[in-house]
């Protein structure tokens, strides 16, 4: 059974709502809610140092945002976001959490994490 790399922002999806998210970066970043979008987004689109990371996993990847994710994976409705996890056969597996984000300053250090965690 395969795994897949499940990467979960603390956003809500759409355009209107990632203008917002970006202004919000820009204007107040510290209180800015999605230190996973902080760090794996520009502007307006993924960092390409990020993109590539994932692609080398060889992991599958699903997206999700806050609404999507607590509606695919309801036993983990109550988890904090943003989070990266592993799922395999329908069951997810916390690998960054929510907490581990408040020590993550930067892309350098997630892909590090991530990776450590990985074993890769």
């Amino acid at each position: 059974m395969s795994k897949r790399l499940v990467i979960v922002y603390n956003a809500n999806a759409g355009l209107m709502a990632g203008v917002m998210d970006s202004v919000h970066k820009i204007v107040s970043p510290s209180t800015y809610p999605c230190q996973l979008c902080a760090v794996t987004y520009g502007l307006t689109s993924m960092r390409k140092d990020w993109r590539a990371f994932l692609d080398e996993t060889g992991m599958g990847l699903l997206f999700h945002h806050r609404p999507d994710f607590r509606d695919a994976f309801p036993q983990a409705a109550d988890w904090p976001l943003p989070l990266v996890a592993v799922e395999q056969g329908g069951e997810l597996t916390e690998l960054v959490s929510a907490a581990d984000f408040t020590a993550i300053p930067d892309l350098p250090t997630l892909i590090r994490v991530v990776r450590e965690r990985l074993g890769k």
